[in-house]
């Protein structure tokens, strides 16, 4: 099947401008991605514009990552009810170094390729560029009406916060990346979120007005939880493709506890196996949802996407010790054992304190941010402390309990771990 087919049968297609398919059918076409540099690591909202890279540079195309480095500057106004905070320009560089490191892991730059990868920053052209230069040969090419219709925009001027001249003229900036990198790479298409339609398509008409060129455009649907929490989202926030902001145990465990229905989904989506293996896979899992076949399957094969064999080896690891053998006493942990648990938060807590209840002792370490809510969760049988469960308010944590007379493995809920280390 053609590059379209294939997103299409994954779910990754949405919005598609009337002669793309022909395109892309047709010649290797260089391709673009804008990735805003509002963080310096991406989270795995990101991971489907990465995706739709690398599926294109597979099917024989040119992908283009563009870093927002001028963009940044201003912020989008799509999918955004209210104004962005604007990040300093040193802010700014850290986290495009940081994005464009991650990209490099994910795309194939080797230069010898006809269809290599390659990375742009749009601070590079319009650095140079005066505000009259940019109204006289970009602005008037797009008239306000036009500006004006696209839902992005509409939304904002309707709604209470209104909308910034700085974030109107978001979608001409982005319009003139297209418009540039056609004038300079040949890039005929443009890819990106469905909240990135109205952005892209003021792109493709620039280009028609402005050079007389025809460009192209697609989109991929924008995810959501099927109970209708913000897909990437958990309570401690955004998963992180950096291992250092979200650990690959926490990134495997994510993926590892998704729903049903989620699964079904992602797992076309975000692996890369074949239609006739997922279908396998799904059939299977019906059969016997209890095995979780298909949370495993996909939470191994992105994770061994997005951190290699060492991350996934190491939350397999992380995973076995706190999961697989919960009847085994704590005891049974060694040092090594509990040392080693990534993505388990670890935190210090002097000797001298011990000997308190277990409801000041949770709160003290912050597992809960007061008495009440620990108390709470006590009460609802929600604490376990070296794989025990509380069950009385009045239990006392102090020196009898140590795992090697020096720490404390509490779970909160299900998935949620702490190691306290005694001081």
């Amino acid at each position: 099947m053609n590059l379209i087919e294939e997103l299409r049968w994954r779910g990754m297609l949405q919005d598609i401008m009337p002669g793309t398919e022909e395109q892309l059918n047709k010649e290797s076409t260089s391709a673009y991605i804008g990735f805003d540099p509002t963080a310096d690591s991406l989270h795995i909202g990101s991971l489907v514009p990465i995706l739709l890279l690398v599926h294109l540079q597979k099917a024989g195309h040119k992908p283009y990552a563009l870093i927002g480095g001028a963009t940044g500057m201003v912020g989008d106004p799509s999918g955004k009810s209210e104004e962005r905070n604007l990040l300093s320009e040193e802010v700014l560089q850290r986290n495009q170094a940081g994005v464009k490191k991650q990209l490099e892991k994910f795309l194939d730059f080797d230069t010898s390729k006809p269809n290599a990868a390659v990375m742009v920053n749009n601070y590079d052209w319009f650095k140079e560029m005066y505000f009259l230069e940019f109204i006289r040969d970009v602005g008037k090419h797009i008239t306000v009406n036009y500006m004006m219709a696209k839902d992005s925009v509409k939304k904002r001027i309707e709604g209470e916060t209104g909308i910034s001249f700085t974030e109107f003229t978001y979608q001409l900036i982005q319009g003139y990346d297209f418009y540039w990198l056609y004038k300079h790479h040949n890039c005929k298409l443009q890819m990106g979120g469905s909240d990135q339609w109205g952005n892209i398509t003021t792109g493709t008409e620039l280009i028609r007005r402005k050079a007389g060129g025809e460009a192209f455009a697609f989109t991929c649907p924008l995810l959501t939880k099927s109970d209708g929490g913000k897909f990437g989202k958990t309570e401690k926030g955004n998963v992180w493709l950096d291992a250092e902001k979200t650990s690959p145990y926490q990134f495997y465990q994510f993926w590892l506890n998704a729903a049903d229905d989620d699964a079904k989904k992602w797992i076309k989506i975000f692996t890369f196996l074949s239609k006739e293996n997922i279908d396998e896979l799904i059939k299977q899992h019906d059969e016997n949802a209890a095995a979780r076949l298909l949370q495993k399957t996909l939470a191994k094969e992105i994770t061994l996407f997005v951190h290699d064999e060492d991350g996934l080896k190491q939350a397999l690891e992380t995973t076995e010790k706190l999961f697989a053998n919960q009847s085994a006493p704590a005891e049974s942990l060694s040092e090594e054992d509990l040392e080693s648990m990534e993505g388990v938060v670890k935190i210090d807590y002097e000797s001298s304190k011990l000997g308190v209840d277990a409801i000041s002792f949770l709160a003290e370490t912050n597992i809960f941010p007061s008495k009440g809510e620990a108390r709470k969760m006590l009460q609802n049988g929600g604490v376990s402390i070296n794989r025990k469960k509380v069950e009385s308010l009045q239990f006392i944590v102090d020196s009898s309990i140590l795992l090697h007379s020096k720490y404390l493995l509490v779970q909160k809920g299900k998935k949620n771990y702490y190691l306290i280390k005694i001081i």
